[in-house]
């Protein structure tokens, strides 16, 4: 069963629906342990959950949800022996990878590129050794948000390509397929998926390190990858791994390189030395930033969170050296080395953390700018406690910008300045993920339900409806440039701004060049109806949908060359504004049939939508009120927002 609740406008955290499985009976369904969860870019979420028999076997089960049908749930058998340890997506969201804590690690792909059916059918093994971090190597995609270029014209100025070297190339510099993945024992294991279809696996010592509880992937621009390990004592160092994959003579290669470590601070201040013993989270701020980490120690009831940077240092060189060598005294050589940037007061045990995914720097220009231009998401990581609450905090500085209690009402919040601490209900997130625009947080409690909660693109600060509608806009057109979904942006949509967040991306599209328009024609004419669907009630679905799809619909058709500055539809409400009679063939009569043909490859991809979109209007109008007799047919359309006979109710589709 699914709760679901549209939340009101103007909250900086509330909850979006609850997904509760009466169909489960909790003497056979369990929460796993540990919990896994992950995001992928077409906003579907997969996750654990173990099948009891009556013999008290446990079927490891993994399960596939859309966020936007949660209703509708797909569970795989995993086949895995022991508990799922990590569950992690490709940058497409069409394959997943599973780890567990016998060392089995599995590739799942789409069959037929549906979300309802998947395949295993390469994978790896590291025979007994748990694996406790897994990714997959990257292929050297990087693209950069330019919030302050939002208002530019072209795409290429508000997001640019970084230069990103793929893990591994094959000839001709395109990046090799594979995974890598880090276990109890200390161990990295890298398995490479050859065009052929082989799979090529090697398995690596990092050091003498024998125990690693906590452990976390990032990749560098050149092409190396880094692992940061912990033992999980806070007394000891948590220590950083540079991991080199090359193939020689048709097999992997793995080259380690210690990296300078740290110690958390928390441990050196003589008021908490001994205050939090173990270290409960350890994560990269994002998988291609190697150089920040964030750090969580613990106690049985309370936590601690510090956030490090990896800068480098002058070393100072005495004066007799730079005398004897006059090259040092003009180049001061440098080291790297960890400095906190900043650390949270005592908090509630930590229980979970989410990391965003959005692509912003976190430099102090950029700062300023996210400041300047008011937009906050990409900013906060969510932090969730034992007693219920979910903090959003900032990434850097780890300042409170949003909290959520869930023993509250739904959409209850708190100031963001104070926190109490009310009796801690025993319901409380395992684990959590953004999404990939962070404006949606998926969490999973210690009791199996799965809660969505919508996080405010303004993060309690006032904005303007203008500026709120040009946020939104910025990371539509982000989603068009990417290809990822936009349920989650569709969450903050409201009714009144439909219309000219529909017109103003159709405005901006025209704006790219022919090329452009052409590879992104696709994703513009999805967004449209999803906005639509999404944010609209029937009354005003039936009235904003022409205006809707009429404006990529009038782009499709050529120019006359008679009227160069008129579209075909432009021409067809001309005539039909001029023309009363109700005979179509009248009409016909009057238009230039060569200004409606469309090319034969446009009008093939079309073929689904059009037929959607021809059912969808048929089912609207059967669907009017009896006693409000239609629009005619020549006649200008309903104005938005106005209907026809307000007093009459449309029927439900």
């Amino acid at each position: 069963m699914c709760d679901l609740r549209r939340p009101a406008a103007g909250g900086m955290m509330d909850l979006a629906y609850v997904c509760e499985w009466e169909k489960w009976s909790k003497s056979t369904h369990c929460p796993s342990v540990p919990l896994a969860c992950a995001w992928s870019c077409r906003n579907l979420i997969a996750f654990t959950m173990d099948l009891r028999s009556d013999d008290q076997d446990l079927t490891r089960m993994i399960h596939i949800l859309d966020t936007e049908h949660p209703w509708d749930l797909h569970s795989i058998p995993s086949d895995h022996r022991e508990a799922i340890t990590c569950l992690e997506w490709d940058q497409s969201g069409s394959r997943l990878l599973s780890a567990d804590a016998d060392g089995q690690i599995k590739c799942w792909s789409m069959a037929d590129h549906l979300a309802n059916s998947w395949e295993s059918s390469v994978g790896s093994l590291v025979e007994g050794d748990p694996i406790v971090a897994l990714s997959w190597l990257h292929n050297g995609v990087k693209l950069a948000l330019h919030v302050e270029k939002s208002g530019a014209s072209s795409f290429g100025e508000k997001f640019s390509r970084v230069k990103f070297s793929p893990s591994l190339t094959l000839f001709g510099g395109k990046p090799m397929e594979g995974w890598i993945a880090v276990t109890v024992s200390g161990l990295v294991t890298v398995s490479l998926l050859k065009p052929s279809g082989q799979v090529l696996t090697s398995t690596e010592s990092l050091c003498r390190l024998r125990v690693v509880a906590l452990a976390d992937i990032a990749f560098t621009g050149g092409g190396n990858i880094v692992v940061a390990t912990a033992d999980g004592s806070s007394a000891s160092p948590v220590q950083f791994y540079k991991v080199c994959v090359s193939v020689v003579s048709e097999k992997c290669r793995i080259d380690t390189e210690i990296l300078p470590s740290l110690f958390m601070r928390c441990t050196t201040d003589l008021n908490r030395k001994d205050k939090f013993p173990a270290i409960t989270h350890l994560k990269f701020l994002a998988r291609d930033m190697s150089e920040q980490v964030l750090l969580c120690a613990s106690s049985q009831t309370s936590s601690i969170v510090e956030c490090w940077s990896l800068r480098k240092e002058g070393l100072p060189v005495n004066n007799i050296f730079q005398q004897i060598s006059p090259v040092v005294g003009d180049k001061q050589p440098t080291i790297l080395k960890w400095r906190i940037l900043s650390a949270t007061n005592d908090l509630d045990r930590v229980s979970a953390v989410a990391l965003p995914k959005l692509p912003i720097s976190l430099t102090n220009t950029d700062l300023k700018v996210a400041s300047d231009t008011q937009f906050y998401p990409g900013l906060g990581l969510a932090l969730a406690f034992h007693d219920g609450s979910v903090h959003i905090v900032h990434r850097l500085s780890l300042q409170t910008m949003a909290v959520f209690y869930s023993s509250q009402a739904p959409g209850a919040q708190e100031p963001a300045n104070s926190r109490p601490r009310p009796a801690g209900p025993a319901v409380h997130f395992k684990a959590m993920q953004l999404s990939w625009t962070s404006l949606a947080l998926v969490g999973i409690d210690n009791q199996g339900k799965l809660s969505v909660l919508r996080l405010s693109p303004s993060m309690g600060h006032p904005l303007e409806v203008g500026l709120a509608l040009r946020h939104l806009l910025f990371l539509l057109e982000y989603c068009m440039v990417t290809g990822y979904d936009w349920w989650d942006i569709l969450l903050h949509v409201q009714p009144s701004m439909v219309q000219s967040l529909v017109e103003k991306l159709h405005e901006e599209y025209t704006r790219q060049t022919a090329a452009l328009q052409q590879v992104r024609s696709c994703s513009l004419h999805r967004i449209p109806m999803k906005v639509l669907l999404c944010s609209l009630n029937g009354e005003r679905t039936t009235l904003l949908f022409p205006h809707a799809i009429s404006p990529p619909s009038k782009s499709l058709c050529p120019f006359s060359l008679n009227t160069p500055d008129k579209s075909p539809g432009d021409r067809l409400t001309e005539i039909c504004a001029k023309i009363t009679d109700v005979d179509i063939d009248k009409v016909m009569i009057n238009l230039k049939t060569e200004e409606f043909v469309l090319d034969m490859n446009t009008l093939q991809a079309l073929q689904q939508l059009l037929q959607w979109v021809a059912g969808f209007c048929s089912h609207q109008r059967s669907n009017l009120p009896t006693s409000c007799s239609p629009p005619d047919f020549y006649s200008p359309l309903p104005i938005p927002g106005r209907p026809c006979c307000p007093t009459s109710e449309p029927s439900p589709p």
